[in-house]
Order: structure tokens, then C-alpha cells, then sequence
């Protein structure tokens, strides 16, 4: 998946399609517009063409007083023509949450959409625009987050050029254009040498900063697709925080649009 936030990340049919999409402030210059859009397409050129996936991945929830549970998920991923990537996730373990599987859609354009599966009701759930601020399975990730990263869901705006972690970077901020997103804003650290996304920092709706996420041990698949295998979001005003590990990438497995549908969360296993 092309989510640089995941994400190695990250989303609503039922809005009206004529709704207003939210604009980036007026001081932003044409200049740090055009550029930080130049970054930002050229983000995705990078990672476009890998087709398919499937990963495992542990994620490790940690709370303010350093308590931590752990949970196992099988995700895989299909790249959509045109459009956003769809991805299924599965949960394994712990027991409480095995047969949980959630279901995204990005969209380039319109609204995202999702739907979790609680084999505990035996039932799908949508989840609602107004829940996409909100965390998912008790992690530190926003449903928002878990999209694939698109162009046009965003406002750009070029802040500098810096070092991060020994690498040169470029730094933009991006701006949600879904009026309903958590974020006021996004500050995104790229690396000049693969545009790999290093470091977020989150601004919640009033615009304080909400949580960091930070991508390392990036690894290339295919002679062309890093993907980070740690990620850790830490979240500066509950104290929490959530940890993602990958393992056993593997791409081009013959995943099609049959294996990403409301039918598939019903029968993951």
C-alpha cells in the first residue's frame, strides 16, 4: 500500500459528493504550494506499480503508565488503477480479537470508505464519518491514517530543506482537505535521496501537536518499494503510544478486487 503515514501506513460514501472540502490558509504561497505538491506526486511515483502484498505485523500498545498489550494482524493489500488502494486486515491474536478484520477503501477524490467485522456480534459494521478521527482497536492510529496516501486528498505547502536522523530531507506540510479529518495539519520529514516519509507530526483540530509517528528499518522489495518494517506513534497528550512490526513481505501474489470485499471480512480466517 502507498500509505506513507502507515503507515508503511492511511477514510465515506455517504456523504454527499458536493460537500465542501476544507482549502489550505491563505498565506500559504503559490510557491510552497507548487513545490510541496512537487514532493508530494513525486512520493507517489515512486511507489507506484507494486500491485499486491501481504505482511504480518505485531502491534504493540503501550499505555501512559508503560503497560503494554500485543496483537497480531495479517494485512494485505491490492493497488487500484486510478483510485486508492484497498487493504484487508486480520486479526490472529489475542484471542479476544481473533476474527476481527477490517476493510479499507481508499479514494482519490470521494470520501473513503471502511467496515470492520466483530465476530463476537457476527456482524459488519461501517464505520461512520464521524468515527474516522477516531482510534482504532484502542491503538494510537486514527481510522484516517490507515489509507493509502493520495495527492489529491491533501493542500501542500513546502517548508524547507533539513537533516533528519543523518539524512537530508525535505519538509512540507500537508493539509486535509476532508472536512471532517482529526488534523488541522500534517508536518512530513521526506528523505531528497528516495522519498521514503521519515517522521509525521499530527495537529489535532485546534491546532496543537497531537501525536509523532516515526518510520525506520526500511528495506526495498522489487529493486524499486522501501517499506519501513518498525513504526512507532506516540501520542504527546494521552501518554500512549503504538508500535508496528512487519515481518515476510511478499508481493505480486495474485490478490484481486474478489478478496477485498464486505464477503472477505466475513470469512477471514
Amino acid at each position: 500500500m502507498k500509505l506513507k503515514m502507515f503507515v508503511n501506513a492511511a477514510l465515506f460514501a455517504g456523504l454527499a459528493l458536493n460537500q465542501a472540502w476544507a482549502a489550505a490558509p491563505a498565506d500559504v504561497s503559490p510557491e510552497a504550494a507548487a513545490r510541496g505538491l512537487e514532493i508530494a506526486k513525486e512520493v507517489v511515483r515512486r511507489d507506484d506499480g507494486w500491485g499486491d502484498s501481504k505482511v504480518s505485523m505485531q502491534m504493540i500498545l503501550t499505555n501512559k503508565h508503560g503497560d503494554t498489550s500485543e496483537r497480531q494482524i495479517r494485512l494485505q493489500s491490492l493497488e487500484v488503477d486510478g483510485d486508492g488502494d484497498k487493504s484487508l486486515s486480520i486479526f490472529d491474536e489475542p484471542r479476544d480479537v481473533k476474527g476481527t478484520a477490517f476493510l479499507s477503501f481508499t479514494h482519490a477524490t470521494v470520501p473513503d470508505e471502511q467496515w470492520l467485522y466483530l465476530p463476537a456480534l457476527k456482524r459488519v459494521k461501517r464505520i461512520s464519518s464521524a468515527n474516522k478521527s477516531g482510534p482504532f482497536m484502542g491503538s494510537e492510529y486514527a481510522f484516517e491514517d490507515l489509507t493509502s496516501f493520495e495527492v489529491e486528498k491533501y493542500d501542500y505547502e513546502f517548508l524547507r530543506e533539513d537533516t533528519y536522523d543523518g539524512q537530508d530531507v525535505f519538509v512540507i506540510r500537508t493539509f486535509p482537505r476532508y472536512p471532517k479529518s482529526g488534523y488541522t495539519k500534517l508536518e512530513v520529514v521526506i528523505d531528497q535521496a528516495e522519498y521514503r516519509t521519515l517522521k509525521i507530526d499530527f495537529y489535532d483540530r485546534k491546532g496543537d501537536l497531537l501525536k509523532t509517528l516515526e518510520n525506520k528499518a526500511y528495506k526495498q522489495y522489487l529493486d524499486k518499494y522501501w517499506r519501513a518494517h518498525n513504526a512507532l506513534m506516540v501520542n504527546h497528550q494521552s501518554g500512549k503510544k503504538t508500535e508496528l512490526i512487519w515481518s515476510g513481505y511478499d508481493f505480486q501474489t495474485g490478490l484481486s478486487d474478489k478478496d477485498f470485499n464486505k464477503n472477505s471480512l466475513k470469512r477471514a480466517k
